[in-house]
């Protein structure tokens, strides 16, 4: 059993405590349910261009260079990320180490200058990396899947926003503004996941994560919007296409087994070199290099997503298949070795991912801010474990054949009427 104990700072940010035996790293995972949708339509970009400013220095290590070789002098690996969902900073290194680690993270983190020089010289290498995501076909992709699925709702807009924003509306002002209205303890959570043993017992973790201010909760986000799916097509004049397929099944997101069960469902359908779409539209009619599905869970709404990387002139029949095998499995149901090994499949891969201090904590994120659920590992692979196959049929059922669709390549919306 997983030993994890909680307590919660006097800024109201609540710890979690996960020891997981047979490792000698450490990681420390501070997250916020301040992610790209929480964002007004003009701030859309804001949350991920906070996520790169804070790196810039806090109060005890002053300046980027004070953080980057405070970070290497302890042998440890410093990042951070931005979803929808979350934004989150993290830190792994050795046992050791901890509480150095632990400092480092708060002060930058909980405590950032937010330099208007820093800021400034920022805004470009954002600008940059937008540039570069448009110029990625496969990213671009994702970006017109969002709009189809969720049209102007801020799941619909992308994680790093549009050039412009950087470029003249977000100015250090705004930026405070957005962190102290959204980075509120209450609707965030530290997490210590590994080698717990030389993390001392006098309360000097606490301490640490009290670092970052006592905020009052946000207000809700926006509720998903109803589904209304569209096609879009963002033509490009190339011998390669990127096709991607939305549905919303039919269960309800907040409910953990019935999330499991359709991350059995996506496994079976794609998630492996086993499933149906690998086997099929790879293996038998070779229309695609890269063939997969996905589902995922916002905290309101459930996704499943079909992607393919494919010659352009084999994108519309590769559509046309991918969606016949979706409906397939809608009225004949899945084969029952094909779900125990699916179950088999997706619960080998979270043990494996779960070696991995850093993928725990992440996990435990997720768990508790996005769906307020416990943190434990352990239950994660049980919950996997358990699915029946009625319960993936039931899945398999609720995928109505109703999707949008997004493609990038040489094509017009007519070609997949």
């Amino acid at each position: 059993m997983t030993a994890i104990s909680s307590s919660t700072a006097p800024n109201g940010l609540p710890i979690h405590r996960v020891q997981l035996d047979g490792t000698r790293a450490v990681t420390a995972l501070v997250a916020f349910d301040a992610g790209a949708r929480t964002e007004r339509a003009e701030e859309n970009g804001m949350a991920h261009f906070l996520e790169h400013l804070v790196f810039k220095g806090g109060e005890k290590y002053v300046t980027y260079r004070d953080v980057n070789e405070t970070a290497e002098n302890l042998g440890a690996q410093l990042n951070a990320y931005t979803s929808h969902d979350l934004v989150a900073f993290h830190i792994t290194a050795r046992a050791e180490k901890a509480l150095e680690a632990i400092d480092l993270l708060t002060d930058f983190v909980g405590r950032p200058r937010l330099d208007g020089e820093e800021l400034d010289r920022e805004r470009g290498v954002v600008i940059q990396e937008i540039a570069r995501s448009n110029d990625q076909p496969s990213t671009v992709a994702e970006h017109v899947i969002d709009r189809a699925a969720f049209g102007d709702h801020p799941l619909g807009r992308p994680v790093l926003g549009p050039e412009e924003h950087l470029r003249d509306t977000f100015t250090r002002e705004a930026i405070v503004a957005f962190r102290q209205r959204q980075w509120a303890g209450s609707r965030g959570g530290a997490f210590v996941v590994g080698n717990l043993e030389h993390l001392p017992a006098n309360g000097a973790l606490d301490e640490l994560f009290d670092r970052f201010p006592d905020l009052p909760a946000p207000p809700p986000y926006e509720p998903a919007p109803g589904f209304a799916p569209r096609t879009l097509v963002e033509e490009r004049d190339s011998n390669q296409s990127h096709l991607r397929m939305m549905y919303r099944p039919a269960i309800d997101a907040t409910d953990r087994r019935a999330r499991a069960a359709l991350a059995i469902y996506s496994t079976l359908l794609g998630g492996s070199m086993g499933s149906r779409l690998f086997d099929e539209i790879r293996e038998q009619r070779g229309l695609a290099y890269s063939v997969y599905a996905l589902s995922h869970a916002f905290s309101d709404v459930p996704i499943l997503q079909l992607s393919a990387g494919l010659e352009s002139g084999k994108a519309v029949e590769a559509y046309t298949r991918m969606r016949e095998i979706v409906a397939e499995l809608r009225t004949e149901g899945p084969t029952v070795e094909e779900v125990e090994r699916a179950r088999a499949y997706a619960a080998g891969a979270r043990v494996l991912a779960f070696e991995n201090t850093n993928a725990v904590a992440r996990h435990a994120a997720n768990q508790t801010i996005v769906f307020g659920e416990e943190v434990d590992p352990d239950a994660a692979i049980a919950a996997l474990d358990a699915v029946t196959y009625d319960e993936v049929a039931e899945v398999a059922r609720g995928i109505a054949d109703e999707l949008a669709i997004g493609v990038v390549g040489p094509h017009t919306v007519a070609d997949f009427a």
